[in-house]
């Protein structure tokens, strides 16, 4: 009941910033359940629960319907508010499809994360990748002091599992994209991904995209992401150090880069997470310290 009253508070927050108007108001449903909140979507005769009457007009909707120069509904996903990255997210749907997801750009991070996203894309797509498939920026704006990135939809299929060979395949593939300096998508976690039908990977959510980083830094944060999943961070640190050069290996590193790309990768993640003033895996000296002091001793 905590996450769904956290939820609920932010949806109304969300509703508030995106819905500011007065009239056409329309039924919305909160899906599946307003006990479990994940979705704000047009209200279907078949929907349970309560209706949410949310003002249409002059909202990001009717924002939306102009940029595509077609009328298009939007559902909105009820983040979790506890995020050092959150920001609004909405899929716009015409003519029975979905066209777009849509981020906006509530907060000075926000708009900087938005904004880095747009710029890799874009460089993305004037490379030929063979590996790996990005979204393509349909619309990058302003409404109402927000900012908008409206980005196309990949064909994601969940539950296919992607082999470690493609996933190296598009580790060293996403590193070529910088030229000489190798560049890491920031995020290659495994909720980011997803392989396709013709067997590419899929791979979103580009807001951490950066170039001139150690080679291997995706490899190493998709195993932490892992790692985090069945143990606590201090232990996923300590992983992450232990197995790098059998993680780094494929890439061509001695076992001695592979440690000190791991050490270089955990402490950067700290940064990260100090400049975005928030601490998801606690404070540095419980996870990050005995993982990394040990191994700066050694160099």
């Amino acid at each position: 009941m905590r996450d769904a009253a956290v939820r609920l508070g932010y949806l109304a927050e969300t509703v508030r910033l995106l819905y500011p108007g007065a009239g056409s108001p329309r039924a919305y449903t909160v899906l599946p359940h307003p006990a479990v909140p994940r979705r704000l979507a047009p209200r279907r005769w078949w929907h349970p629960g309560p209706p949410v009457v949310v003002p249409v007009a002059d909202s990001i909707a009717a924002h939306l319907s102009e940029v595509f120069q077609r009328r298009v509904e939007t559902v909105l996903h009820v983040r979790p508010a506890l995020r050092a990255n959150r920001k609004p997210i909405l899929e716009a749907h015409a003519d029975g499809r979905r066209l777009a997801y849509v981020k906006i750009g509530d907060s000075a991070r926000a708009r900087a994360l938005i904004s880095a996203e747009a710029a890799a894309l874009r460089r993305l797509a004037g490379l030929p990748l063979a590996t790996v498939t990005v979204p393509a920026v349909l619309h990058h704006g302003d409404w109402r002091g927000l900012s908008v990135l409206a980005l196309s939809p990949l064909p994601v299929r969940r539950g296919r599992r992607v082999p470690r060979g493609l996933l190296l395949d598009a580790v060293k593939e996403i590193a070529g994209t910088g030229g000489p300096r190798p560049a890491w998508h920031g995020d290659l976690s495994p909720w980011n991904m997803c392989r396709s039908p013709d067997g590419r990977l899929l791979v979103w959510d580009w807001e951490r995209y950066e170039i001139g980083v150690p080679l291997g830094f995706d490899a190493v944060h998709h195993f932490f992401q892992r790692a985090l999943r069945r143990m606590g961070p201090p232990l996923a640190a300590r992983a992450c150090v232990a197995r790098a050069a059998r993680v780094l290996a494929p890439l061509g590193l001695t076992a001695a880069a592979a440690r000190q790309t791991a050490v270089r990768y955990l402490i950067a993640l700290a940064g990260r997470h100090a400049a975005d003033g928030h601490a998801p895996l606690g404070p540095p000296e419980t996870w990050l310290n005995p993982a990394v002091d040990h191994e700066e001793q050694l160099t």
